[in-house]
């Protein structure tokens, strides 16, 4: 991205200077020093920023490092640390990129003519000339609907059950028609192409992509809603499907934009011949049919960017308040039945192996629970079906002890009467039928009520939790004690937290007391918080670091594009303000027109790009909404997010100004 935009930047400067190559020519100069010289400047140039640039960054570290100390809940200390190695890796990349960038444009000044150098400034825009670029995108998204249409089939064919609701026969269905209608569509385009203009083909597959985007994000939302057993894949499937119609969304917008405000134009000779808009359409077709592949790749990439910040802040905020979550004891193990198949293999140990280390590692125990989970019917031990596995249970005073242990009130029981205990990202309608359904309970200890004014929410980690479930029962210890104990667990508060090298070397103790089992039998697996928040905090961090660096390098770069696209051709514009001048166009007038201009060519991309970025990320948040209600708090992200609204609008003010200023500056020099 970085040779690009050298690349690019260099690009400006070879056409602001080709007057000044003219004339050094004509006066003598040969072309290979008229080349060395402006190499030699822009490796000047280049090394000022370098210099500048390291410094900066040197300063600009302080922010990243301040960040990973925080994570860890350590203090932040201002210290100006400049690391060699570092510093001789930056020189040397950025010496063969100058170096290499430099020698193309040695090659690009000699092969351009000198009467070409001298007249750059008074040329008019390129010859036009049509594209293959958009009929290419029409062919692929043709492509897409062939492969969405197979999709749609192969996964319909498993769900021919009339039961099913109707949004989710709607849904299948849709992601079938609309693909072989989009289909018929092209395929008639096709055989009356010599009738049919282009763009209509293009109207049309845009009104098929937008449709194409509501059925994809409905697969999702239904397999969530309704338990659907589609695979896991099938998200992703039909997640690329949404992003590849947006894309086309993106391409058709800017194909047709031409087409439509010519067709305005022409329409109303009252906008037409106002003031001074016939001469700033002409500015804005003439430049619009040669740039607007550029446009669209640069809206794409700022949609892009756009949606990293959106993203970065919720899955941080995830991530961290998961973390929470899990790493409720300091050391958490436990036993789960899934892969074991014979009621002989259920474990009964309360792990003394870690009482042991812990001991001999002079760790000592605060408190701790050993601990039983429980099926209400011994017959639920052979239901496995996905989705379908039975809730735990829990004693009641197994689940105070849980409770004391975090630091919670304990909870009462009545005879035969029961409450829930929710996992934190279980939403409300899930626990309205749960209660609805579950008010009477039938156990192999006889019918249980549930006290309706009984439903707790305790973080106590996610071991306790069968596979697919988020809630269980608590019952009377009376109850629990004619149950199947299926899941044995044991949860530990140290007095002081647990050194790392010590969970590390637990974890390794935990291996070789309980191999892990592949195929059948029970598995155990063990936790501990320092091991938890060592490496999750890494991976956010390394995940907030890479989403916000790579969301402001690309969001610097189109910007920068979109500023050096208006200077290179404010270069060529003098002469034609210089007219309107002449013509006694006002100066207040000439600055609205600039504004105007400057106003498209920056809003357009960057509006379509918010309301692409808007919609996908609106559906994102959409699907992790229990997730954002649990870990994160809708108020807390709303404020990250208009942060980060807050510092884009600052950085596209800062751009949009210096280059209004420049552009203002350019085409005065002739007027």
């Amino acid at each position: 991205m970085l040779l690009f935009l050298i690349k690019y930047v260099n690009n400006y400067m070879i056409g602001r200077k080709q007057k000044e190559f003219a004339i050094q020519t004509v006066m003598g100069m040969e072309r290979k020093t008229t080349a060395a010289l402006f190499f030699a400047e822009t490796m000047l140039m280049g090394f000022a920023a370098l210099g500048l640039g390291i410094v900066l960054g040197t300063f600009c570290s302080q922010f990243i490092t301040a960040m990973l100390l925080s994570a860890y809940g350590q203090p932040f200390q201002l210290t100006w640390t400049l690391y060699p190695d570092t510093v001789f890796l930056t020189v040397l990349f950025f010496t063969l990129s100058y170096a290499f960038i430099g020698l193309l444009n040695v090659r690009t000044i000699q092969k351009i003519k000198v009467i070409d150098m001298l007249y750059a400034d008074k040329t008019n825009e390129p010859d036009f000339k049509k594209s293959k670029w958009m009929p290419v995108i029409a062919l692929l998204f043709g492509i897409l609907s062939v492969i969405m249409l197979m999709s749609g089939i192969s996964y319909k064919r498993h769900y021919f059950d009339a039961r099913l609701p109707f949004p989710v026969h709607l849904m299948f269905w849709s992601n079938i028609l609309l693909p072989g209608l989009c289909l018929a569509g092209l395929t008639l385009w096709i055989l009356l192409r010599r009738k049919l203009k282009f763009s209509k083909l293009v109207i049309f597959l845009s009104v098929m992509a937008l449709a194409f985007l509501i059925s994809s994000a409905s697969v999702p939302v239904m397999r969530m809603k309704y338990f659907l057993t589609l695979p896991a894949e099938a998200n992703n499937t039909y997640m690329l499907f949404l992003l590849a119609s947006l894309i086309f969304i993106v391409c058709s917008i800017f194909y047709l934009t031409s087409g439509v405000i010519t067709a305005w134009k022409e329409k109303s000779n009252y906008h037409k011949y106002k003031e001074e808009n016939l001469f700033f359409f002409g500015q804005i077709l003439s430049k619009l049919k040669t740039t607007t592949k550029t446009m669209t790749l640069i809206c794409l990439t700022l949609a892009l960017s756009i949606g990293m910040f959106l993203m970065e802040p919720a899955l941080s905020g995830w991530v961290s308040g998961y973390l929470e979550s899990r790493s409720a004891f300091d050391v958490q193990i436990s036993s789960t039945y899934r892969r074991a198949y014979d009621v002989k293999e259920l474990p009964d140990t309360d792990y003394g192996f870690v009482t042991a280390y812990l001991a001999e590692h002079e760790i000592q125990i605060e408190d701790e629970c050993t601990f039983s989970m429980y099926l209400p019917k011994a017959e639920e031990f052979h239901q496995r079906v996905k989705w379908e596995f039975p809730i735990l249970a829990i004693s009641l005073s197994d689940y105070n002890h849980l409770l004391i242990m975090r630091g919670i009130a304990p909870i009462e029981l009545k005879d035969y009467q029961f409450a829930l205990q929710w996992r934190s990202l279980s939403s409300e309608d899930e626990r309205n039928e749960v209660v609805e359904s579950h008010s009477v309970l039938e156990t192999d200890a006889g019918h249980l009520t549930i006290d309706s004014e009984q439903s707790y929410e305790a973080p106590l980690g996610e071991a306790i939790y069968n596979a697919y479930t988020d809630v269980i029962y608590v019952f009377p210890d009376t109850v629990c004690e004619q149950l199947m104990a299926v899941d044995r667990i044991r949860f530990i508060n140290t007095a002081e937290p647990i050194p790392y090298d010590a969970a590390i070397g637990l974890q390794k103790e935990f291996e070789q007391q309980f191999p892990e089992q592949i195929d059948e039998g029970i598995s155990f697996s063990l936790r501990t918080r320092t091991e938890q928040v060592n490496s999750t905090t890494a991976g956010n961090f390394i995940l907030q670091a890479s989403m916000t660096y790579g969301a402001i390098v690309l969001l610097i770069i189109c910007f920068t594009i979109l500023a050096l696209q208006q200077l290179l051709d404010a270069t060529h514009y003098p002469y034609r303000f210089g007219v309107l001048r002449k013509l006694g166009v006002e100066e207040t007038h000439i600055n609205r027109l600039v504004l105007k201009q400057l106003g498209v060519w920056f809003g357009l991309p960057i509006s379509v790009a918010v309301i692409v970025a808007s919609v996908f990320g609106g559906y994102f948040f959409n699907t992790i909404s229990s997730q954002i209600s649990a870990y994160i708090g809708i108020k807390a992200l709303t404020l990250q997010i208009v942060s980060i609204a807050a510092i884009l609008l600052l950085l596209l003010a800062c751009y949009f100004i210096s280059t209004r200023i420049l552009f203002n500056r350019a085409i005065r020099k002739e007027g």
